[in-house]
């Protein structure tokens, strides 16, 4: 029997909630557009491009799938009011961290892109702490159970 008390969260943690989904299914969408990409969409691309992806380890796209879809899964649950959101997330941003530590400190990406490669894996990383701390903050302030 569950005992704890939920307490009505406020119409900005609905907001917040559903704008961190439509975030991480945007996620979701450049994952699939990756991992599904044609050798057709690979001979559109630049050389050095091409050769990022080509040599991308395995393991890199898999951090990229729990990375988003850990994401996603994390505000359903949020939306649900589920503690489960907090975990969750803790998973996604492994992934994240995996996935860009990869891209930025392991890979070419940089020399191939630029220093403004930096700038939206930094934005992604923020948003994946903070959502860890909006989850965290809402399971103490009794808005998940």
């Amino acid at each position: 029997m569950n005992t704890e008390t939920k307490v009505k969260p406020p119409m900005w943690f609905w907001i917040v909630s559903i704008l961190a989904l439509l975030w991480n299914l945007i996620g979701v969408i450049s994952y699939l557009g990756q991992a599904f990409m044609t050798d057709d969409d690979l001979a559109l691309l630049r050389e050095a491009e091409r050769q990022l992806i080509e040599t991308q380890p395995s393991w890199v796209t898999a951090a990229f799938a729990i990375a988003v879809w850990g994401g996603t899964l994390g505000c359903i649950f949020l939306l649900l009011r589920k503690k489960w959101a907090k975990p969750i997330f803790i998973i996604s941003l492994i992934g994240v961290l995996a996935q860009f530590g990869y891209s930025l400190l392991l890979s070419d990406t940089m020399d191939v892109y630029g220093a403004s490669a930096v700038i939206f894996p930094v934005i992604i990383i923020i948003v994946g702490i903070l959502l860890l701390f909006f989850a965290n903050s809402s399971i103490h302030k009794k808005w998940l159970t």
